[in-house]
């Protein structure tokens, strides 16, 4: 039947005035289905799932004690409104003031759903509530790894967003840390009693209907111990995985042209390097699911399998079991692959035979942590490799960094100053072909002006000129003059594109490359 009194509202095209939340409790609105969506001439527009509720509507209007107009919205919408705005954030603000005014007592409570419902269950358990609540909440923010920190003053959480830290919450009082930590062993399966060594464990829980992997590291500490939580949602990586690519990751036309020549050579080695965190490993994922081939064999090694692709044997490194990088590329070898992913060269023995399969017929991936492609060198000499067989086997070092991208719901444009240009090593004609932009701060990248990361680059190609100065231990200021005349952009140059055209700041690059001339 057509409700002519209360018009329906499409809430994913109506602007929602987030504000208003405060000042209503999240249970409320999630049991009676309802979202207050912005004053119109002092009335309070409030969106309902059942508009003809009009036993909602009176306890409405005395929770409020204003003029309200209901309109309707469907109850899936309502619900999506509701996990986008701060009201997981409040939720986690709740279930942490209710550590400072009480002491609790630890329950084992081994809690596998999550979601808006259960976090508001007032007869859950205080500690197991405020770990769940702070799960849920990563996940609403995108964040990456959660980070629990024992200091002198409180207890602070943390979020890893785009590769940013940002408190969770107000600090807690250090008192129930070690509660908080002990609920964190139980779900891991780790030693409760043993606080003065380092343990590594795992848990799974199931959000929104999918399995979510969670990597556990606690670490002792002067305070305390503290706690790092990697989340690994593997379903939905394998839905972002499938349409992986190259494209997506932000390389220039030009990068893109060489890494994916370079992709696709009969043999040699194709090397990326950079920090933890820094994107390696999705590159290489992105280069296999381009050329991976019904035709070709291809097998990877790595420490842990964080992702699936379709076609690829995967093999998972297991220090425990004797399963070491060296001990699985033997085995590897023996399977007859055409291309080869080696998670990451980490000794003399694993180096020794990706170099052997390199220059013996195979197409090896692989990285290895170092700050820039010529720093690379150095490293393989670091593990006592043999300089001459490294640069014949090398095709080509790739390293990489993250760079946040602006939020582009938010972002404004930047008039930059001779000041700031100066600061950055840059001459002011440098601004007159630059569309410069700056953060600003919304509800999508949650308040911090910046969503999603991409990749700047340094690609240095090998060629004899190059392979003849590293093998006379030339200096590497004359390395990367011919790297540079033969096509290759510094991180620094790769950077500064990203800020030319708007896609990042100053700020941001300069927390990931060293200001050159400045």
């Amino acid at each position: 039947m057509t409700n002519q009194l209360y018009p329906t509202l499409d809430l994913t095209r109506e602007p929602v005035d987030y504000g208003l939340f405060h000042a209503v409790s999240l249970d409320l609105m999630l049991k009676h289905r309802f979202v207050p969506i912005h004053e119109q001439g002092g009335t309070l527009v409030v969106a309902m799932a059942d508009p003809l509720d009009v036993v909602t509507q009176d306890l409405l209007r005395i929770h409020f004690k204003r003029a309200l107009r209901f309109v309707g919205a469907p109850a899936a919408q309502i619900q999506e409104v509701l996990k986008k705005s701060e009201s997981g954030q409040k939720v986690l603000d709740e279930a942490g003031e209710a550590l400072k005014v009480q002491v609790l007592r630890e329950e084992d409570v081994d809690e596998d759903v999550l979601d808006l419902e259960h976090l508001t269950d007032k007869d859950e358990a205080p500690i197991v509530r405020l770990v769940d609540t702070t799960i849920f909440n990563a996940l609403q923010r995108r964040a990456s790894d959660i980070h629990m920190e024992s200091t002198a003053v409180g207890f602070q959480i943390k979020y890893r967003i785009d590769g940013s830290l940002y408190p969770a919450a107000e600090p807690i009082d250090k008192r129930f840390a070690s509660l908080i930590i002990s609920r964190i062993k139980v779900m891991s399966e780790l030693d409760i009693a043993e606080k003065r060594k380092p343990q590594d464990g795992r848990f799974k829980l199931k959000v929104r209907g999918r399995a979510i992997d969670f990597r556990v590291s606690i670490m002792p500490t002067i305070h305390g111990e503290d706690a790092v939580i990697r989340i690994l949602d593997k379903e939905n990586l394998s839905e972002e995985f499938k349409s992986l690519n190259l494209d997506i990751l932000g390389f220039s036309a030009s990068e893109l042209s060489r890494i994916r020549r370079f992709a696709k050579e009969p043999y040699g080695m194709f090397l990326v390097t950079g920090p933890t965190g820094s994107g390696k490993t999705t590159t290489l994922y992105a280069v296999l699911s381009e050329i991976r081939s019904p035709e070709d064999k291809l097998i990877t090694i790595e420490d842990p399998v964080e992702y699936q692709l379709e076609g690829v044997a995967q093999i998972p490194v297991n220090e425990k079991k004797g399963l070491t990088f060296a001990v699985g590329l033997r085995s590897i070898l023996r399977h007859d692959p055409d291309k080869i992913l080696v998670g990451e060269i980490r000794d003399n023995e694993t180096a020794q035979i990706a170099i052997q399969s390199a220059l013996t017929g195979h197409l090896v991936f692989t990285t290895v942590h170092a700050n820039n492609t010529l720093d690379v060198i150095y490293r393989f000499q670091h593990m006592g490799v043999e300089v001459y067989n490294f640069v014949s086997a090398l095709n080509c070092i790739l390293a990489q960094r993250l760079v946040r991208v602006l939020c582009p719901k938010c972002k404004r444009p930047h008039q930059t100053s001779t000041e700031e240009l100066a600061e950055n090593g840059l001459e002011a004609s440098w601004a007159q072909r630059a569309t410069l932009f700056e953060k600003v701060g919304c509800v999508d990248c949650n308040g911090t002006g910046y969503r999603g990361r991409q990749a700047i680059v340094e690609f240095m190609a090998m060629n004899d000129d190059i392979r003849d100065l590293i093998t006379n231990r030339a200096p590497l200021k004359e390395i990367k003059s011919t790297a540079r005349r033969h096509g290759m952009q510094t991180l620094r140059e790769s950077a500064l594109e990203k800020v030319r055209i708007g896609v990042t700041t100053f700020a941001e690059i300069n927390k990931v490359t060293f200001r050159e001339g400045a």
